[in-house]
């Protein structure tokens, strides 16, 4: 599978060594590169890649505001948000721009390289380091939207119920099969559903509908 990839950075350097990486993996191709927001939501419009790697603090748009209006388009391509700022503030908001990706400039280039294949496959990242971030966010007080648990998981059986807790947890399919006593199968398919009636995109989405409909607390 080659994933078809856009990068976005103020900063020509990050861009250049990204660039440098991806030349280095024949599964990786680079489709096109920009330095503002803006230029983002233009180049996947134009090209359609399948991953777009985003700066958050940019000029003329930032990446959250880019995310939103990519994430909203039809078949819109993965986005990852690549900073140096790993704040609540920043995470929160991303992943809930439709952000499937969060990683810091820190991390080593074939991690970053990992998480784009990852992504691409329609699975979600986050760097440990923001994973922790974003746990504090939920425990230092009630996220923004909370809605209770009978208004957003309405459509949601009891055993999809205890799925979606489970994944809240941070467990993987592997995992939520053996505490549920069901096939690795099975519990995939209910993750899909899951999916499916809460409109996420993926299974970080999957979370914050976990903290946010009280089903799972910090």
């Amino acid at each position: 599978m080659t994933v078809r990839v856009v990068l976005v950075d103020d900063q020509p350097l990050i861009r250049a060594g990204l660039r440098v990486l991806l030349a280095d993996h024949p599964d990786l191709v680079l489709a096109g590169e920009g330095e503002t927001g803006a230029e983002a939501v233009a180049l996947a419009r134009e090209v359609r890649p399948d991953v777009v790697v985003m700066d958050i603090r940019m000029p003329d748009m930032d990446g959250i505001e880019a995310t939103r209006r990519i994430t909203a388009e039809p078949s819109a391509p993965h986005v990852i948000m690549l900073t140096t700022f790993d704040d609540d503030e920043y995470v929160y908001a991303s992943l809930q721009a439709g952000a499937s990706g969060f990683l810091v400039k820190d991390m080593a280039l074939e991690d970053i390289l990992g998480a784009i294949r990852v992504v691409a496959a329609g699975d979600a990242l986050i760097a440990p380091s923001v994973t922790r971030r974003l746990i504090e966010h939920f425990a230092s007080g009630p996220a923004p939207r909370r809605a209770p648990a009978t208004d957003r998981l309405g459509a949601v059986t009891d055993r999809e119920r205890e799925v979606l807790t489970l994944v809240g947890r941070g467990m993987s399919n592997a995992e939520i099969a053996e505490a549920l006593f069901i096939s690795a199968a099975t519990a995939k398919a209910h993750v899909a559903r899951l999916l499916t009636k809460l409109d996420a995109r993926d299974r970080v989405h999957l979370v914050i509908v976990a903290y946010e409909t009280g089903l799972v607390s910090p």
